[in-house]
């Protein structure tokens, strides 16, 4: 199993031009990053091409990475995940044809009132999740935010599957009674 560590390494000696480094990357990642540009960008054939580009992009900014005490695999979603985007809007934007079609399309980012609220949620569900036990508070992070299988949550957490589902489903549970009380 391919810890985080090891990724951070890998991603080290890439910055560095080592192509065994990346080909380990690679081996350890790409099914995780290939479910990222599938889901972003709903084509197989196109999600592969994606990856492989995202790869590229990772391998020629691996010297940006910066370790920062979060999941190294957030940077490389990151990576891939705003790629795949990027596809989705040139698709769009091939599509729209011509420059004044394009100057129609929504920006996608919030705006000011959406970025207030975001920022008075985010106070809330940090302040939700520091009630949770931290090992439970963890695994959800670990799940929902830098995308951990529960296989590799229980191995993380050296306790059965079955005890991984529980802890995630109670605890979203109880974060969406917390947050439903703050409110």
């Amino acid at each position: 199993m391919t810890t985080t560590a090891d990724i951070e390494d890998m991603i080290a000696r890439m910055a560095m031009g080592d192509r065994a480094a990346f080909d380990g990357l690679y081996n350890a990642t790409s099914a995780k990053l290939f479910g990222v540009c599938l889901r972003v960008l709903g084509n197989r054939a196109e999600a592969e091409d994606a990856l492989q580009e995202a790869f590229v992009k990772i391998w020629r900014n691996a010297d940006r990475y910066r370790v920062n005490g979060l999941s190294p695999m957030t940077w490389l979603i990151t990576v891939t995940r705003n790629h795949s985007v990027d596809r989705v809007r040139a698709r769009k934007a091939k599509q729209a044809g011509s420059i004044d079609e394009a100057a129609e399309i929504a920006d996608s980012n919030p705006g000011p009132e959406a970025l207030a609220m975001a920022s008075s949620d985010r106070v809330r569900i940090v302040d939700c999740m520091g009630q949770l036990d931290p090992d439970k508070a963890g695994a959800v992070r670990r799940a929902y935010l830098e995308g951990e299988t529960y296989q590799e949550l229980a191995d993380h957490y050296d306790v059965p599957l079955n005890t991984v589902r529980t802890w995630l489903r109670r605890s979203l549970l109880k974060l969406r009674e917390c947050l439903s009380h703050d409110g």
